[in-house]
């Protein structure tokens, strides 16, 4: 590709600032060049979207803020299990600028350890979106997900997502969305992700978890499926993105899993960088 910028997608609520600042910090660190990190949300206090403009400013990068409030998303059915956030990385193309092409989502509860360039100028072909399965052979999840929801291929995570806006402004019809989350509300686990699998899984290039959204909670299955080859220094070496996945949370205490503590450095070093930002 020839544009050499990164765009980078996070949609989230002021809770989840505190991790927004350590996944940026992590990117500044490990897949240096110049990007631009767009935040859908609805209701960060200013002060905060300053804060963090002059943070992405200050490392060579440029946030842009997008209140989202009403037009497209006007007739989705909103509950306590469904909110209204669920619906915006599934509806970026709708939501972020026009002449935006491609965009690389990610979920905040991340850790960048090396390049996304590789991944940023990935071929998609005719698809719409590129994801990692979270399931490998010796797993239940799979076939679970295929019954739950009548699927037939894998089920793919949706906290790193690679996207063809100019293909998804095409092919999505927010209103499909509002129907299948309105009929199949009481199906669903993970509201987002699960429409995800059932409405686009054919328009889905897959990735490597191994690379690209490695589930920080699973280092004995990649070890074991890579046959002993996926040791922690192969990971340091190979691993793009740690995904700290699940209800148990390294910023948290007592996390077990072995990524714990390198979460816990990254923290670190995302206060002393952000201590520096002056508004």
């Amino acid at each position: 590709m020839e544009n050499h910028v990164t765009d980078i997608l996070v949609t989230l609520n002021q809770n989840y600032l505190p991790q927004l600042k350590v996944m940026l910090t992590s990117l500044f660190l490990n897949s240096p060049g110049p990007c631009r990190v767009y935040l859908l949300h609805r209701s960060i206090p200013e002060v905060q979207l300053q804060i963090l403009q002059k943070g992405v400013e200050q490392a060579g990068g440029m946030l842009f803020p997008i209140s989202v409030d009403g037009g497209v998303l006007e007739q989705a059915p909103v509950t306590k299990q469904y909110p209204q956030e669920m619906y915006y990385r599934l509806l970026a193309a709708q939501l972020l600028p026009e002449d935006l092409q491609r965009v690389l989502y990610l979920d905040p509860d991340i850790l960048i350890i090396n390049s996304l360039r590789p991944l940023w100028e990935l071929d998609l072909g005719d698809r719409m979106f590129a994801a990692a399965a979270h399931t490998g052979k010796t797993e239940l999840a799979n076939n679970v997900n295929k019954l739950r929801l009548g699927t037939e291929g894998k089920y793919f995570n949706s906290g790193v997502l690679l996207m063809d806006l100019e293909k998804a402004r095409e092919r999505i019809e927010p209103e499909q969305i509002f129907s299948f989350v309105e009929s199949h509300g009481a199906e669903l686990v993970l509201p987002d992700q699960d429409v995800l699998n059932v409405m686009y899984e054919n328009d889905i290039f897959e990735i490597d978890d191994f690379i690209w959204n490695y589930d920080a909670r699973k280092f004995s299955s990649y070890f074991l499926r890579s046959a002993g080859n996926a040791t922690m220094e192969w990971v340091m070496e190979h691993t793009a993105i740690l995904h700290f996945c699940g209800k148990a949370k390294p910023w948290k205490q007592h996390y077990t899993h072995r990524f714990g503590v390198l979460y816990q450095h990254y923290m670190q070093l995302a206060e002393r960088y952000w201590r520096t930002v002056t508004v």
